[in-house]
């Protein structure tokens, strides 16, 4: 594989040549981490609100949120079981028998104290008692009544089945740091810990246009050789999965002034816009001419399949008040829009909105047939991930994977990701697998 490129506004390498995919990624995020450090520049205040809980699924936390409390907050039993003074226990197999004096409840403490032979019947998560530091399952007794248990010391040692105060986190230390795509198991930790509101960056304003004058909006009948527009509809869903504001610019012929005026209304209102269409080398395709009138163009071919012709740079501001606006030009065909946008603008839309965490998450699985696959492109595969017998993870295709059959985009679970110089896979070789799940 060549070294990355460097970003650069109309590099003559980056437009002519087909960039690894590596190498796009590259250029992509150098180019948000420009936009980033000129927005930390102007250190405006108004790019992080306030929001409820309920608000704040998918946002991203601009700062840390810190504990106000102590996890636990005292010292409580982690099972149910009786809670003793450590101090009596010999390590023996000598069968010790204790007296019950009370019980404790989660959420209704015993007041008490526990004296020599004594002990207290304890319910998970309930206070442990003064005087008390061990918990023994009640599982290990050996003979119980109401009044008295009994066991074999060497069952348990001292410390044991106790949850520490602020062992889970301490006041003042960080519960989420920023940076955080927020999850609901995030929202939860937060309402734990008596936090009803979080600060969060303000949501992207993305503009999403089709470019085509074969499209057809929904409700809109069929001239021969029209289609549906699917696209929008599928950016949509990918852009509401990370709860971003979309700008909907509907459909644009296929003419320059067209494409030029919708151009410049999208980036006079969004950070970012996303159009799909006319990046080729048709003589219908104006986005790169457009692209180089209004902005820069970072390149426009990459070395993978499908979604080899995809356009990426920036608008500059219609008028000195505004900013910059990023600028992804997807392919026309709908599986490969939806390939672009997983492997290259999800990761930068994050990047721009502030999240810490923006790589897609991998994993591997075993082949069911045999894949083919030409080295000099990393490919996209559409599958279907499960389980052989053996309990092993398994991938077979969806099928054919023409870049149009937008089927195989909804039959399957997962990309199955074939790098650049990889050539034919065989039944039962591992390959790199991208879940769906949470992303698409």
């Amino acid at each position: 594989m060549t070294e990355p490129i460097k970003h650069s506004p109309n590099n003559p390498i980056l437009l002519t040549a087909s960039l690894h995919v590596d190498e796009a990624r590259k250029a992509i995020s150098d180019l948000v981490n420009e936009l980033l450090l000129e927005s930390r520049k102007l250190n405006n205040a108004s790019d992080i609100e306030l929001v409820t809980l309920d608000q704040a699924i998918n946002r991203i936390l601009a700062e840390d949120l810190l504990s106000p409390i102590d996890v636990p907050a005292a010292d409580n039993s982690a099972m149910d079981g009786f809670a003793l003074n450590g101090n009596c226990l010999g390590g023996s197999q000598d069968l010790m028998t204790l007296k019950i004096i009370g019980t404790a409840y989660a959420g209704k403490p015993y007041e008490g104290a526990i004296g020599p032979g004594e002990c207290l019947k304890i319910m998970t998560g309930a206070l442990m008692p003064n005087g008390c530091d061990t918990v023994i399952p009640q599982e290990f007794t050996e003979s119980a009544s109401e009044s008295t248990i009994g066991f074999k010391q060497n069952q348990v040692k001292r410390g044991e089945n106790r949850r520490l105060r602020g062992e889970d986190l301490q006041s003042g230390r960080a519960a989420i740091a920023a940076g955080r795509l927020l999850r609901p198991s995030d929202l939860g930790l937060a309402a734990s810990l008596g936090i009803a509101s979080l600060k969060v960056h303000r949501k992207l304003k993305v503009a999403i246009l089709s470019s085509g004058d074969e499209l057809r909006s929904l409700g809109q009948s069929l001239d021969p050789g029209s289609i549906y527009d699917s696209n929008r509809y599928s950016l949509t869903g990918l852009l509401n999965r990370l709860n971003l504001e979309i700008i909907d610019c509907g459909i644009v012929h296929d003419d320059p002034a067209s494409l030029k005026a919708a151009f410049v209304d999208a980036a006079s209102k969004a950070d970012v816009l996303i159009s799909s269409g006319g990046v080729s080398v048709g003589e219908a395709d104006f986005t790169k001419q457009i692209m180089q009138e209004l902005g820069d163009v970072g390149f426009w071919k990459i070395a993978m399949r499908p979604g080899r012709p995809m356009a990426f740079g920036m608008l500059k501001p219609v008028d000195e008040s505004g900013s910059k606006t990023l600028f992804f030009g997807l392919p026309g065909n709908p599986v490969a829009v939806m390939v672009t946008f997983y492997q290259f603008v999800r990761s930068a839309l994050l990047q721009l909105n502030g999240a810490s965490q923006t790589e897609q998450l991998m994993t591997q699985a075993i082949t069911e047939a045999p894949i083919r696959k030409k080295p000099g492109r990393t490919e996209f595969q559409r599958a279907i991930m499960g389980r052989g017998s053996d309990g092993k993870p398994t991938v077979k295709l969806t099928g054919s994977q023409g870049a149009g059959i937008l089927r195989s985009m909804s039959e399957a679970n997962c990309f199955v990701i074939l790098p650049h110089d990889q050539g034919n896979i065989e039944a039962g070789d591992w390959v790199d697998v991208a879940l769906f799940d949470g992303l698409l």
